[in-house]
Protein backbone atom coordinates (compact mmCIF):
# COMPACT_ATOMS: atom_id res chain seq x y z
CA UNK A 1 0.00 0.00 0.00
CA UNK A 2 1.74 3.14 -1.40
CA UNK A 3 1.71 6.35 -0.19
CA UNK A 4 1.04 9.31 1.78
CA UNK A 5 -0.33 12.46 0.92
CA UNK A 6 -3.70 13.06 -0.91
CA UNK A 7 -5.79 10.36 -1.03
CA UNK A 8 -2.03 8.39 0.43
CA UNK A 9 -3.67 10.45 3.69
CA UNK A 10 -2.92 8.86 6.99
CA UNK A 11 -6.34 8.19 7.69
CA UNK A 12 -7.24 6.81 4.03
CA UNK A 13 -3.83 4.61 4.35
CA UNK A 14 -5.44 3.64 8.03
CA UNK A 15 -8.78 2.53 6.55
CA UNK A 16 -7.11 0.50 3.89
CA UNK A 17 -4.75 -1.16 5.97
CA UNK A 18 -7.06 -2.16 8.68
CA UNK A 19 -9.35 -3.59 5.81
CA UNK A 20 -6.58 -5.72 4.35
CA UNK A 21 -5.12 -6.86 7.87
CA UNK A 22 -8.91 -7.76 9.07
CA UNK A 23 -9.24 -10.44 5.91
CA UNK A 24 -5.86 -11.58 7.08
CA UNK A 25 -3.18 -10.10 5.19
CA UNK A 26 0.13 -8.92 5.84
CA UNK A 27 0.36 -5.45 4.86
CA UNK A 28 3.57 -3.42 3.96
CA UNK A 29 3.25 0.17 3.71
CA UNK A 30 5.65 2.67 1.43
CA UNK A 31 6.23 5.91 1.98
CA UNK A 32 8.64 8.77 1.95
CA UNK A 33 7.07 9.93 5.35
CA UNK A 34 7.53 6.46 7.26
CA UNK A 35 7.03 7.54 10.19
CA UNK A 36 3.51 8.11 9.52
CA UNK A 37 3.30 4.88 8.32
CA UNK A 38 4.64 3.26 11.28
CA UNK A 39 2.15 4.82 13.02
CA UNK A 40 -0.29 2.19 10.91
CA UNK A 41 1.44 -0.64 11.28
CA UNK A 42 2.11 -0.20 14.86
CA UNK A 43 -2.09 -0.43 15.29
CA UNK A 44 -2.38 -3.45 12.98
CA UNK A 45 0.74 -5.23 14.83
CA UNK A 46 -1.36 -4.34 18.33
CA UNK A 47 -4.63 -5.97 16.98
CA UNK A 48 -2.47 -9.79 16.15
CA UNK A 49 -1.85 -9.25 12.60
CA UNK A 50 1.23 -8.63 10.29
CA UNK A 51 2.35 -5.32 8.98
CA UNK A 52 6.23 -3.74 8.43
CA UNK A 53 6.63 0.13 7.35
CA UNK A 54 8.92 0.46 5.22
CA UNK A 55 10.80 4.08 3.29
CA UNK A 56 9.35 4.40 -0.55
CA UNK A 57 9.96 7.31 -3.06
CA UNK A 58 8.07 6.20 -6.35
CA UNK A 59 10.45 8.89 -8.28
CA UNK A 60 13.29 6.93 -7.13
CA UNK A 61 13.92 3.25 -8.96
CA UNK A 62 16.51 2.08 -6.67
CA UNK A 63 13.90 3.16 -3.76
CA UNK A 64 11.05 1.20 -5.81
CA UNK A 65 13.75 -1.28 -6.15
CA UNK A 66 14.39 -1.37 -2.69
CA UNK A 67 11.20 -1.34 -1.27
CA UNK A 68 9.43 -4.46 -3.08
CA UNK A 69 12.60 -6.29 -1.89
CA UNK A 70 12.30 -5.64 1.37
CA UNK A 71 8.55 -6.26 1.70
CA UNK A 72 8.57 -9.22 -0.08
CA UNK A 73 11.26 -10.80 2.70
CA UNK A 74 8.94 -9.57 5.41
CA UNK A 75 5.49 -10.86 4.15
CA UNK A 76 6.45 -12.62 1.24
CA UNK A 77 5.35 -12.46 -2.50
CA UNK A 78 3.00 -9.42 -2.87
CA UNK A 79 -0.58 -10.46 -4.30
CA UNK A 80 -2.01 -7.39 -3.58
CA UNK A 81 -0.97 -3.69 -4.66
CA UNK A 82 -2.64 -0.37 -3.89
CA UNK A 83 -0.91 1.90 -5.92
CA UNK A 84 -1.62 5.66 -3.96
CA UNK A 85 1.20 7.62 -4.18
CA UNK A 86 0.16 11.53 -5.36
CA UNK A 87 -0.14 15.24 -4.95
CA UNK A 88 -1.79 17.94 -6.23
CA UNK A 89 -0.91 21.97 -6.72
CA UNK A 90 -3.86 24.12 -7.75
CA UNK A 91 -2.58 26.29 -10.55
CA UNK A 92 -3.18 26.59 -14.37
CA UNK A 93 -1.40 24.92 -16.68
CA UNK A 94 0.37 27.94 -18.09
CA UNK A 95 1.26 29.24 -14.80
CA UNK A 96 3.11 26.41 -13.97
CA UNK A 97 6.55 25.75 -14.80
CA UNK A 98 7.17 22.27 -16.92
CA UNK A 99 9.72 21.30 -13.89
CA UNK A 100 7.11 20.93 -11.52
CA UNK A 101 4.54 19.58 -14.52
CA UNK A 102 7.18 17.18 -14.91
CA UNK A 103 7.09 16.18 -11.24
CA UNK A 104 3.54 15.67 -11.07
CA UNK A 105 3.45 12.81 -14.00
CA UNK A 106 7.00 11.56 -12.47
CA UNK A 107 4.92 11.05 -9.16
CA UNK A 108 1.24 9.81 -10.46
CA UNK A 109 2.20 7.94 -13.40
CA UNK A 110 5.91 6.83 -13.81
CA UNK A 111 6.11 6.09 -10.20
CA UNK A 112 3.38 4.10 -11.02
CA UNK A 113 4.84 2.24 -13.67
CA UNK A 114 8.49 2.14 -11.83
CA UNK A 115 5.83 -0.44 -9.43
CA UNK A 116 4.32 -1.93 -11.94
CA UNK A 117 8.12 -3.22 -13.59
CA UNK A 118 8.60 -4.31 -10.18
CA UNK A 119 5.58 -6.46 -9.00
CA UNK A 120 3.85 -7.33 -12.36
CA UNK A 121 6.37 -9.97 -13.85
CA UNK A 122 6.34 -12.05 -10.90
CA UNK A 123 2.77 -12.02 -10.57
CA UNK A 124 2.40 -13.24 -13.94
CA UNK A 125 4.73 -16.10 -13.20
CA UNK A 126 2.94 -17.02 -10.26
CA UNK A 127 -0.38 -16.69 -12.49
CA UNK A 128 -2.09 -14.78 -9.43
CA UNK A 129 -2.36 -11.15 -8.30
CA UNK A 130 -4.31 -7.86 -8.47
CA UNK A 131 -2.33 -4.49 -8.87
CA UNK A 132 -5.29 -1.64 -7.96
CA UNK A 133 -4.70 2.10 -9.30
CA UNK A 134 -5.90 5.23 -7.42
CA UNK A 135 -7.46 7.27 -10.18
CA UNK A 136 -9.40 10.40 -9.58
CA UNK A 137 -13.11 11.25 -11.07
CA UNK A 138 -10.83 14.54 -12.98
CA UNK A 139 -10.36 11.93 -15.67
CA UNK A 140 -14.40 12.30 -16.96
CA UNK A 141 -14.49 15.87 -15.39
CA UNK A 142 -11.22 17.40 -15.65
CA UNK A 143 -11.07 20.80 -13.38
CA UNK A 144 -9.51 23.85 -13.78
CA UNK A 145 -6.39 24.58 -11.84
CA UNK A 146 -5.53 21.11 -12.07
CA UNK A 147 -3.91 20.54 -15.41
CA UNK A 148 -1.18 18.13 -14.27
CA UNK A 149 -2.84 16.62 -12.25
CA UNK A 150 -5.43 15.47 -14.62
CA UNK A 151 -2.64 14.35 -16.98
CA UNK A 152 -1.44 12.16 -14.85
CA UNK A 153 -4.51 10.72 -13.83
CA UNK A 154 -5.61 9.72 -17.39
CA UNK A 155 -2.27 8.59 -17.69
CA UNK A 156 -2.88 6.00 -14.98
CA UNK A 157 -6.14 4.89 -16.48
CA UNK A 158 -4.99 5.12 -20.10
CA UNK A 159 -1.70 2.26 -19.24
CA UNK A 160 -4.59 0.17 -16.94
CA UNK A 161 -6.47 -0.29 -19.75
CA UNK A 162 -3.28 -1.58 -21.74
CA UNK A 163 -2.29 -3.42 -19.29
CA UNK A 164 -5.75 -5.24 -18.82
CA UNK A 165 -5.41 -6.44 -22.35
CA UNK A 166 -1.67 -7.56 -21.98
CA UNK A 167 -2.83 -9.47 -18.77
CA UNK A 168 -5.59 -11.22 -20.36
CA UNK A 169 -5.35 -14.73 -19.06
CA UNK A 170 -2.56 -14.34 -16.89
CA UNK A 171 -4.20 -14.68 -13.85
CA UNK A 172 -3.46 -10.94 -12.92
CA UNK A 173 -6.09 -8.14 -12.52
CA UNK A 174 -5.16 -4.47 -12.97
CA UNK A 175 -7.87 -2.61 -11.96
CA UNK A 176 -8.96 1.38 -10.71
CA UNK A 177 -11.02 2.77 -8.41
CA UNK A 178 -11.93 6.50 -9.37
CA UNK A 179 -12.99 8.31 -6.27
CA UNK A 180 -15.17 11.86 -6.17
CA UNK A 181 -14.25 14.56 -3.99
CA UNK A 182 -13.03 12.58 -0.65
CA UNK A 183 -11.69 14.20 2.72
CA UNK A 184 -8.13 13.85 2.93
CA UNK A 185 -4.81 15.86 3.25
CA UNK A 186 -4.77 16.86 -0.41
CA UNK A 187 -5.36 20.15 -1.33
CA UNK A 188 -5.74 21.03 2.49
CA UNK A 189 -2.51 22.73 2.58
CA UNK A 190 -3.75 25.74 0.36
CA UNK A 191 -4.49 28.71 1.70
CA UNK A 192 -7.71 30.40 2.07
CA UNK A 193 -7.76 32.30 -1.04
CA UNK A 194 -6.63 30.09 -3.20
CA UNK A 195 -9.23 27.31 -1.88
CA UNK A 196 -11.69 30.07 -2.19
CA UNK A 197 -10.84 30.56 -5.88
CA UNK A 198 -10.54 26.94 -6.85
CA UNK A 199 -13.94 26.15 -5.67
CA UNK A 200 -15.66 29.36 -7.43
CA UNK A 201 -14.32 27.64 -10.77
CA UNK A 202 -15.87 24.58 -9.93
CA UNK A 203 -19.43 25.59 -9.08
CA UNK A 204 -18.99 27.74 -12.26
CA UNK A 205 -17.91 24.71 -14.03
CA UNK A 206 -20.98 22.52 -12.63
CA UNK A 207 -18.19 20.64 -11.13
CA UNK A 208 -19.11 21.00 -7.49
CA UNK A 209 -23.25 19.38 -7.10
CA UNK A 210 -23.28 19.17 -3.39
CA UNK A 211 -21.02 20.38 -0.55
CA UNK A 212 -20.70 16.61 0.59
CA UNK A 213 -17.29 14.51 0.31
CA UNK A 214 -16.59 10.48 0.83
CA UNK A 215 -14.26 9.51 3.67
CA UNK A 216 -11.23 7.66 3.64
CA UNK A 217 -12.96 4.49 4.50
CA UNK A 218 -15.36 4.76 2.34
CA UNK A 219 -12.71 4.48 -1.13
CA UNK A 220 -10.27 2.28 1.34
CA UNK A 221 -13.92 0.00 1.29
CA UNK A 222 -14.45 -0.24 -2.50
CA UNK A 223 -10.72 -0.66 -2.98
CA UNK A 224 -10.61 -3.93 -0.71
CA UNK A 225 -13.72 -4.75 -2.43
CA UNK A 226 -11.91 -4.68 -5.80
CA UNK A 227 -9.04 -6.43 -4.93
CA UNK A 228 -10.52 -9.47 -2.81
CA UNK A 229 -13.21 -9.74 -5.42
CA UNK A 230 -13.35 -13.54 -6.26
CA UNK A 231 -11.52 -15.20 -8.65
CA UNK A 232 -13.53 -14.99 -12.08
CA UNK A 233 -14.61 -11.59 -11.17
CA UNK A 234 -12.72 -8.83 -12.68
CA UNK A 235 -13.87 -4.88 -11.42
CA UNK A 236 -11.74 -2.98 -14.23
CA UNK A 237 -12.64 0.54 -13.37
CA UNK A 238 -14.85 1.28 -10.31
CA UNK A 239 -16.14 5.28 -9.72
CA UNK A 240 -17.34 6.21 -6.19
CA UNK A 241 -18.80 9.30 -5.54
CA UNK A 242 -20.43 10.79 -2.36
CA UNK A 243 -23.98 10.69 -1.62
CA UNK A 244 -25.70 13.51 -1.23
CA UNK A 245 -27.70 13.83 2.35
CA UNK A 246 -31.29 13.15 2.17
CA UNK A 247 -33.77 16.49 2.13
CA UNK A 248 -35.77 17.16 4.78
Amino acid sequence: VLGSRGLGDLYKRQAECDRLAAGGHPVALGARRVDRCEQIAAAIRDGGGEAVALPLDVSDSDSVKSFVAAATDAHGDPEIVVSGAGDLAATRIHELDSESFAAQLQVHLVGAHRLVSQVVPGMVARARGDIVFVSSDVVPSPRPRMGAYVAAKNGIEGMTRAMRMELEGTGVRASVVRPGPTMTGMGMTWDAETTATVLEEWVAWGLARHPHFLRPEHVAEVIVTVATAPRGVHLTLVEVQPERAVES
